[in-house]
């Protein structure tokens, strides 16, 4: 009985001190209304949407699953990494037929009306030298729940 109270107490110690901090960053998940321009494209908009990633998240580390929407069907993936308020992002194009990895890198602060934003500068490679952007995010309003009422007696 002693040597599985020892050998349980070992394990715990072991446990423990293996343990990440717990993630006390800032959370900038939510959707994001997004407008951008590059060469190739142009103008455009996308939505974008941040989901921290919580196993991977610790101290003032924040891991992100980053995804954006266009309008013609166009989706990214990747992941986000931030430490403070800098961020870089991976993500790839999947557009049906090509699937190319690209890179970004943001600074995430608050707008004048309070909301998390942040601008993505970013670049995705060809085999033409690439092409360069930049795009302004903004967190879109959190949805007002509807309070409820206490039943009368």
């Amino acid at each position: 009985m002693k040597k599985f109270v020892l050998l349980m107490s070992m394990l715990a110690i072991a446990n423990a001190a293996e343990a990440k901090p717990v993630f006390t960053g800032q959370n900038y998940s939510g959707v994001y209304n997004c407008k951008g321009s590059n060469s190739q494209v142009g103008d455009y908009e996308v939505t974008a949407t941040l989901r921290l990633n919580r196993v991977s998240s610790y101290d003032k580390f924040g891991a992100y699953y980053y995804e954006t929407a266009t309008s013609n069907s166009v989706t990214y993936s990747g992941r986000a990494a931030a430490q403070g308020n800098q961020m870089a992002i991976s993500y790839k194009i999947v557009d049906g037929h090509n699937v190319e990895s690209n890179v970004g890198t943001a600074v995430i602060k608050k707008n004048a009306q309070g909301r998390w934003s942040f601008r993505n500068f970013y670049y995705e490679p060809d085999d033409n030298g690439g092409n360069y952007g930049s795009e302004y995010c903004v967190m879109n309003k959190a949805p007002v729940k509807a309070q409820r009422k206490p039943k009368a007696s």
